[in-house]
C-alpha cells in the first residue's frame, strides 16, 4: 500500500459536525467520509489521478459507492 499524507485540515464547528454525522450515519470514520467526498468529487471534475497501479483509490471507491 503506498504512504498516505497525513495534514491538518481546520473546520468550521458546524461543518465538522455535519460531516461527522454524515460518516456516522454512513458507518464510516470522519477521515474515511472526507476521503470519500473528495474521490468522488475529483472523479466527477475529471481531475482524479490516474490510477496508482495497486488498485487502492479504485477498489475503496466502487465499495464506497455500493
Amino acid at each position: 500500500m503506498a504512504p498516505r499524507k497525513a495534514f491538518l485540515l481546520r473546520l468550521d464547528p458546524a461543518t465538522h459536525e455535519a460531516l461527522q454525522r454524515w460518516a456516522d450515519a454512513e458507518l464510516r470514520s470522519l477521515n474515511a467520509q472526507i476521503e470519500f467526498l473528495l474521490r468522488r468529487v475529483l472523479k466527477e471534475a475529471g481531475r482524479l489521478p490516474a490510477s496508482r497501479g495497486d488498485g487502492a483509490a479504485d477498489n475503496r471507491a466502487s465499495e464506497d459507492e455500493s
